[in-house]
C-alpha cells in the first residue's frame, strides 16, 4: 500500500514541529511588542499554555491522519489551540484581555491555517502537473517524485512570441 505524501511519518513530524514553531513565533512576537524579554524562560512561560493546547488539538483532530488538511484538521488544531491556550492562561493566572484574545485568534489562524493553505495549493498544483505531465506554468513534472523541471518546454503552449 502506498502512503500519500501528506500521511508519511516525515510529513507528520514536520507538520507538528512547524505548528509548535509557529506558536513560539507568535509568543515571541507578542513578548517583543510588549518589551518583554526574549529569554528562553520567558518564552516558555508564555508559550506553554498554547503548546499544551496545540498538543490537545492534534489529538482532538487526529492530525497525524491528514496533517496538511486545512479542514477539518487545521481548523480543529487552531480552535483548540486558541481556546485551550486561553483557558490555561486563565487557570495559571496569565492575562486574557479581549484585545489579546482577538490578536491571538487572528494571528494563530494566519499561522496554523496559513501554512496548511499554502501546502494545499502547492500539493494541488504539483498533483495537477503530475497527472498532465506539466504544471500550469509549462514546467514538466516527474510523476513519481513530483520534482519540477522549470526549464523544460511545453509543446502545448500557444502563447509564444
Amino acid at each position: 500500500m502506498t502512503q500519500r505524501a501528506n500521511d508519511r511519518p516525515g510529513t507528520i513530524a514536520i507538520a507538528a514541529v512547524l505548528d509548535a514553531m509557529l506558536v513560539v513565533v507568535f509568543v515571541s512576537i507578542g513578548r517583543s511588542s510588549h518589551a518583554e524579554g526574549l529569554d528562553l524562560a520567558g518564552i516558555a512561560a508564555t508559550a506553554w499554555p498554547f503548546i499544551a493546547a496545540l498538543a490537545v488539538g492534534w489529538l482532538a483532530a487526529r492530525a497525524w491522519r491528514h496533517p496538511l488538511a486545512v479542514w477539518p484538521t487545521g481548523v480543529i488544531v487552531w480552535a483548540v489551540t486558541v481556546i485551550g491556550g486561553m483557558l490555561l492562561r486563565v487557570v495559571s493566572g496569565q492575562g486574557t484581555q479581549f484585545a489579546f484574545i482577538v490578536v491571538a485568534t487572528l494571528t494563530l489562524a494566519a499561522f496554523l491555517l496559513g501554512w496548511r493553505l499554502v501546502a494545499l495549493l502547492v500539493t494541488r498544483r504539483v498533483r495537477v502537473g503530475a497527472t498532465s505531465g506539466t504544471t500550469s506554468g509549462g514546467a514538466t513534472t516527474d510523476a513519481d517524485t513530483g520534482a519540477v523541471d522549470a526549464g523544460a518546454p511545453d509543446a502545448s503552449r500557444t502563447d509564444r512570441a
